[in-house]
């Protein structure tokens, strides 16, 4: 191969060629010899004769330089020219290219197939058998494998496939089967490594370079591998770190949460500090946000490290606390809750209050700490809630072991045991190891943690069957049973520590856990079935289905269980009860492979592609010879020379083409200023009074949102139905007029698609009668005409207790220019658009009563309320605004007791 800078050629011998040009010229110039005269009489009558076809007497220059071009172009597209050649092999035996495939390689995997595929070609073109050595275990379980000695173009075909595995190398198996497949002649071996060191890699890359001439092939050290790890709950915030490889610099990293569809649910920002290998990004969020979080991603990093996967550990479920003690305020460190508040606040949302009050809105899981009975009414209530899936947790106590009701798990003997007591121990007594199938199977109960009094359980056939914890006696400390989808769980001694030390013990905290996590009907961690996979990240961090090598998992082996081709990182279960196996916690530290060993040259991979010119060339080749037999027949006289003048407007035409606008660009830029700002938008309808209302209505509503709220919208902005794009503004205002057009099929279709994507279409009739139904007035029936193709949802009146009456003012009706008719919107249905109604229609003329001129002064009087009704309308309008841009925020039960507050309820 012959480099020339950023040019090499593959068969540089045959660049000889160029030589023979000049020859070519001269060849091609050279005039036929002149015609013999023989003086014939007869020849006099030829005089005067013209003939109209006429021959060059020489090569034309034109056709000689057109042959010559055609000559070139053929020499050099034999020659293979390469432009930036990326592979320099310098071996003649077999190639051996050994691939890191482990998920470190995936963020850089596009430049990796390139460089593999520079090699190969430049091996395919050597004539050069090749064999692949894969360092990561097989999606089938099987070690690393070599793919035999084969013909280089098979092997590209084979690399082409190749993708990364989503745990790590496996680089001892790989040596292993080099050594068993690799031939006995020298070698030559490129190793495209993933840079990073995990032990392993300076024993392999010395058994590489003992083979014959080596070149290791790294990333560039601006690619660096992130690793994701499980959040960790820091009160109701989810706090994730990120690591990478020491000895970096400055880098800010942006962590993407996002719900089961996909949708962004929030980001946050890491940044690693110069030299530091850790960072952290945190997510505060309420509670429902922070529970729909199934995924998180950090961005622009393509990998199974770089996802982590949550279940319903992460999630902050509803816990209702019920005491049976006055202390709470008075005494609070001898308070039956005190210590379970405390044990549960990080990771669940508590709410303290009497039953009677929990149980109007239910939570996932109720603890009644030393309540001994619960109120005869509510007990068909409580049971029917354990049976749909709740989960309640009883602690015993003094009042308890008075006299409790027939709410608990197991049958209880009257009074309790305690130390000094009639059935007495002689010395307080410590918790037993937790059986496997106990919930808490896994937890180590430490010496130090004592009972001194308990509640006893009366024995029978059932009590070991629902015994979850036991002391050293044998006496049961925690007793459950099952009720339909929930538990009934009992904890024979006090939440405080008048009983036990238990409630200022980490274990304390780690058994609520492990009761909480019972609420969604997931077994706890020892508890139930191996769970099958589920879903499985391939080496990109993409979620799919789990290969056939995968096995089921049983919960207690998710926390120890390294990620493998048996138990590849995804989630284990069903779309109901999941659990997550994460790669980020099984990979420890990473380090970079900085020592390389002697023999073997290091290289980075260029992120330049190789571009391959002889296609080109022959293509060139190819239309040069079409040229030059057209130019030909012209120079013999056998085809006319075609004209200027005649080929003038087809010349003309093409330029007129190529001069028109692109009207793609003309798209970008309406894209840009739609979505750069906040804008209001409304229908161009084609009267021009109207469209001028619209505007200075919608000019006036942003004004009203600029001084008012946090909304700062830009100007408003006109559509045109048929050509224009309605997905970027959230609200879309569209007065009736009597002269607009029908809707064409794709007009119809786009204002389908942005209802169905959770645009909001504001109908306004401008009619102060009826506006569906009986309407009479030209806004009524041009609604009526231009709905009837449209595929419209249900409409209702506006209901008292909807959304747009408090979605920012509290209001009871919605008045325009003028007032007194229905407004209709969507029928929700159950989570349907998440409960936003797609459609607003009305007759009231808001955008008349919103408009206002340049000076901000209104433009049109409205009826009959006057400025109070214009009051009324901006309020209403304001509420339309933020109903669009924040949906059913308002209808959360959170905001109910400040909306009674200010209605006076």
């Amino acid at each position: 191969m012959l480099s020339l800078g950023p040019l090499a050629f593959a068969a540089p011998w045959l660049l000889l060629g160029l030589v023979a040009l000049p020859l070519l010229w001269w060849l091609l110039r050279v005039v036929p010899p002149a015609p013999l005269r023989v003086r014939f009489p007869a020849i006099r009558l030829l005089l005067g004769l013209t003939t109209e076809d006429q021959a060059a007497a020489k090569t034309p220059w034109w056709l000689v330089v057109l042959r010559l071009a055609l000559a070139a172009a053929a020499v050099l597209a034999l020659a293979h020219p390469l432009l930036r050649p990326q592979a320099t092999l310098t071996g003649a035996g077999p190639l051996v290219l050994a691939v890191d495939d482990g998920w470190a390689a995936a963020p850089d995997w596009p430049n990796r197939l390139a460089m593999l595929d520079a090699l190969l070609a430049q091996a395919e073109r050597d004539g050069r058998a090749v064999q692949i050595l894969t360092t990561a275990p097989d999606l089938q379980g099987g070690p690393p494998a070599v793919l035999g000695l084969m013909p280089a173009g098979e092997a590209r075909a084979l690399a082409r496939a190749l993708e990364p595995k989503p745990w790590p190398s496996d680089r001892p198996g790989a040596l292993r089967a080099l050594a068993a497949a690799t031939p006995q002649d020298p070698v030559e071996v490129v190793w495209l490594a993933d840079g990073l060191d995990d032990g392993s890699t300076r024993p392999f890359a010395e058994a590489l370079a003992a083979l014959g001439p080596a070149t290791l092939m790294r990333p560039a050290e601006t690619v660096q591998p992130l690793v994701l790890l499980p959040p960790a709950t820091r009160g109701r915030a989810l706090a994730l770190d990120l690591m990478r490889a020491e000895g970096a610099g400055e880098a800010p990293a942006w962590v993407r949460a996002s719900d089961a569809d996909g949708a962004l649910v929030a980001r946050a920002l890491a940044t690693f500090a110069p030299g530091e290998s850790t960072a952290t990004a945190v997510f505060d969020l309420p509670a429902e946000m922070r529970n729909r979080i199934v995924r998180v991603d950090i961005e622009g990093h393509r990998s199974a490290a770089a996802t982590v996967l949550l279940d319903d550990r992460w999630q902050r479920r509803p816990v209702g606390l019920v005491s049976g003690g006055p202390l709470e305020r008075d005494q609070p460190l001898l308070s039956d809750i005190y210590y379970v508040e405390r044990a549960l606040e990080p990771f669940t949302e508590l709410r303290v209050g009497e039953l009677e009050a929990l149980m109007a809105d239910p939570p996932a899981v109720i603890v009644l700490a030393d309540v001994a009975k619960v109120p005869g009414d509510l007990v068909p209530q409580v049971a029917a809630w354990i049976e749909a899936g709740g989960v309640l947790v009883r602690f015993a106590g003094p009042r308890f072991a008075e006299g409790a009701d027939a709410l608990v798990p197991v049958q209880l003997r009257g009074g309790g045991r305690m130390v000094g007591g009639a059935m007495s121990w002689d010395q307080p007594l410590r918790l037993a190891p937790f059986d496997a199938k106990s919930p808490f199977a896994g937890l180590v109960p430490p010496n130090e943690v004592l009972v001194a009094r308990q509640v006893l359980a009366e024995p029978n056939l059932d009590l070991p069957r629902k015994t979850w914890a036991r002391m050293t006696d044998g006496t049961p400390l925690v007793t459950a049973e099952r009720q339909g989808d929930g538990w009934l769980v009992l904890v024979h001694t006090t939440a405080n520590t008048t009983w036990t030390n238990l409630p200022i013990s980490g274990l304390f905290v780690e058994m609520l856990q492990r009761l909480v996590e019972l609420s969604a009907g997931v077994p706890g961690q020892g508890q139930g079935e191996p769970l099958p996979p589920f879903r499985a990240l391939d080496g990109f961090g993409v979620l799919g289905a789990p290969a056939a090598a995968a096995r089921p998992l049983a919960p207690a082996e998710i926390a120890t269980t390294v990620p493998g081709p048996i138990h590849p990182p995804g989630t284990y279960g069903s779309e109901e009860t999941r659990r997550a196996l994460n790669l980020g916690p099984a990979l420890g530290a990473l380090a970079r492979f900085a020592d390389v060993p002697d023999g073997m040259t290091q290289t980075a991979f260029e992120t330049a592609r190789e571009v391959d010119l002889q296609p080109w060339l022959l293509a060139l080749a190819v239309a040069l010879a079409l040229a030059e037999l057209m130019g030909s027949l012209v120079a013999r006289g056998q085809l006319v020379r075609p004209r200027l003048g005649a080929a003038a407007p087809a010349v003309a035409a093409c330029l007129a083409l190529v001069a028109q606008p692109v009207h793609a660009q003309v798209d970008d830029d309406y894209a840009l200023l739609a979505t750069g700002e906040v804008h209001l938008a409304y229908v161009r309808t084609g009267d021009r009074g109207v469209d001028e209302i619209a505007r200075s209505g919608l000019f006036g509503l942003s004004t009203i949102l600029h001084n008012r709220t946090s909304v700062e919208p830009a100007d408003p902005m006109a559509v045109d139905l048929e050509t224009d794009e309605l997905i970027f503004f959230p609200m879309v205002y569209w007065p009736m007029t009597a002269g607009q057009a029908e809707l064409s099929d794709r007009a119809r279709a786009k204002i389908d698609h942005y209802l169905k994507t959770g645009g909001i279409l504001v109908l306004d009739t401008r009619d102060p009668d009826a506006t569906l139904g009986g309407g009479t007035g030209q806004g009524s029936q041009t609604l009526r005409r231009l709905l009837a193709g449209l595929s419209l949802p249900p409409l209702v009146p506006v209901p008292p207790d909807h959304v747009l009456t408090r979605a920012f003012y509290l209001i009871e009706d919605f008045p325009g220019r003028w007032t007194g008719d229905q407004v209709w919107v969507e029928q929700i249905e159950g989570s349907h658009n998440d409960g936003v109604s797609s459609v607003v229609i009305g007759s009231h003329d808001w955008a008349a009563a919103w408009a206002m001129d340049p000076t901000l002064e209104p433009l049109l009087p409205v009826v009959p309320g006057g400025e109070r009704q214009r009051e009324m309308a901006y309020r209403f309008g304001v509420n339309l605004v933020m109903y669009a841009l924040t949906g059913n925020y308002k209808a959360d039960a959170v905001h109910v007791p400040t909306i009674l507050e200010r209605l006076g309820q």
